[in-house]
């Protein structure tokens, strides 16, 4: 029999809810036309915010994969791997995303600084995952 502190740890595919709800969102927000996105004499004309916005998008994606795998009862060198794989997988659909804007967004294009953006969220959301997280 479990106890309930154990039964929490279990990892079930409705603690990845959240994270799958944060791709589609990503998805949605990177699909969005050049013109339904703020005019760059608006207020959010800073330097690089665009850069800022692709990296807590993705950190926080990223986060909300990683903290269900962080929290279960798991052993660490498979936890490890799963983090591994999720952050991999997360710089593979910066990247995918930046194609599909090249290819499929009307009036939005390929930028590689975006991706660079992206997976420097990643990296900030697998190193607070384990410093913070892992159990």
């Amino acid at each position: 029999m479990m106890d309930r502190d154990s039964s929490k740890k279990q990892l079930t595919a409705w603690k990845f809810a959240p994270a799958i709800i944060c791709f589609c969102l990503v998805l949605f927000l990177i699909c969005l036309p050049e013109d339904s996105l703020p005019d760059k004499h608006s207020w959010l004309d800073i330097t690089y915010l665009d850069k800022f916005v692709h990296a807590i998008m993705f950190a926080t994606m990223t986060f909300l994969f990683l903290l269900p795998i962080a929290e279960s009862n798991m052993y660490q060198k498979v936890k490890r791997h799963y983090f591994i794989r999720i952050c991999i997988s997360a710089c593979i659909w910066g990247l995918a995303t930046e194609f599909i804007q090249k290819y499929y967004v009307p009036s939005r294009s390929f930028d590689i600084f975006d991706w660079v953006a992206d997976s420097a969220g990643i990296t900030i959301a697998w190193i607070y995952c384990r410093k913070f997280h892992r159990r």
